[in-house]
């Protein structure tokens, strides 16, 4: 294969549409804007949900319940996770927030909340923002530690 071979896929072949080019072209005259009216200006853009000024869809829904503006939102890692990190050699046995986000499991700002679905088997410590009652459970069983930060 050369260069002088390739072929653009079947979606790039289109062209675009040229408006405004003289009345042979079938896009002259009003650019296929039709007669006057608000939408046939140049400087016309449309509101981001704008129905014609039926009440838009955003509008009619009914809204119900409180959004806790203050809620703090945790990335959650649970232990099987945790265990299979462990056997690829991502993390040790002391697992901390630097580690979690230098191996790029979690982000730099965000907050991390330990679950405890699945099992572990080795002895580890964990350093979190959060755990769950069975993550905690199954950690100290195992004969590891839990440390809230």
């Amino acid at each position: 294969m050369k260069l002088h071979n390739l072929t653009a896929p079947e979606p790039n072949k289109k062209t675009r549409k040229r408006v405004g080019r003289g009345e042979g072209s079938g896009l002259g005259k009003q650019s296929g804007r039709g007669h006057k009216g608000q939408k046939s200006g140049s400087g016309y853009s449309q509101k981001r949900g704008f129905e014609g000024g039926q009440m838009p869809l955003q509008r009619r829904i009914p809204k119900f319940g409180f959004k806790n503006p203050f809620r703090t939102e945790y990335a959650t890692l649970n232990l099987d996770a945790i265990s299979e990190f462990r056997k690829s050699g991502k993390l040790g046995d002391v697992i901390t927030v630097a580690d979690l986000i230098e191996t790029g499991i979690i982000r730099k700002k965000e907050k991390i909340k330990i679950l405890g679905r699945g099992e572990i088997d080795a002895a580890i410590q964990v350093e979190a923002h959060g755990f769950s009652q069975t993550a905690v459970q199954k950690i100290e069983k195992a004969g590891g530690s839990v440390t809230k930060i």
